[in-house]
């Protein structure tokens, strides 16, 4: 006897699976009108399950826009963490990919990414996930880094995140092209990287 479903019969999702479905539709639904109007009914709505079963994966509307923002610094370190492990270790090249890490994942999500952070500015929420996930990334590029220029200052690792924002902003905004975001961040991160060594020689001057 076949164990296949029957024509016109659907295979239940598992809970994992139901999760990772609602997390597309909200990116779309967030895609196609912003997070103004996103809703859990809506969500519910478009993915075509009940109301009670989107609150019992998210909590509220809060709670979807977090994991959205999880799901994509998640992303961001694993581009990171596969192109390290593809490269040569030198300074320039291991800059590059950094940069390249960074522009690309914030390009690949788009305005959705930017109206999620926007919907949770000033929440409790987003800000102790941003600063863990800050935190994580930054781990990965000093350990990538410091091998290669030697230790690095905590504020500089920090910048470097600032100007990527910024660089990313830019280039969404087709102000600046993802090449040249690409190739000024890898100068920061560069700069970064080796402003103990200048300090250190102009101390020794």
């Amino acid at each position: 006897m076949s164990d296949r479903p029957t024509p016109g019969t659907r295979r239940r999702l598992s809970k994992q699976e139901r999760h990772t479905q609602l997390l597309r539709v909200a990116r779309e639904l967030i895609r196609d009108s912003g997070t103004g109007e996103f809703t859990l009914a809506r969500l519910a709505e478009r993915a075509g399950v009940t109301k009670p079963l989107v609150y019992d994966h998210f909590g509220d509307r809060a709670g979807v826009l977090a994991e959205l923002y999880r799901e994509f610094e998640s992303r961001q370190r694993d581009t990171l963490r596969a192109a390290l492990d593809e490269t040569e270790p030198d300074l320039p090249t291991v800059a590059g990919l950094v940069a390249g890490a960074y522009i690309d994942c914030c390009l690949a999500e788009g305005r959705e990414l930017a109206d999620v952070v926007a919907a949770l500015t000033g929440s409790a929420t987003l800000n102790r996930l941003r600063q863990e996930a800050e935190d994580a990334y930054l781990t990965m590029c000093r350990e990538a880094l410091a091998p290669l220029a030697g230790p690095i200052d905590t504020a500089g690792l920090r910048a470097i995140v600032g100007a990527g924002d910024a660089l990313a902003r830019s280039a969404l905004d087709d102000r600046i092209s993802a090449t040249r975001a690409r190739d000024v961040l890898t100068r920061v991160i560069t700069a970064v990287a080796t402003e103990k060594r200048h300090t250190t020689r102009e101390e020794t001057s």
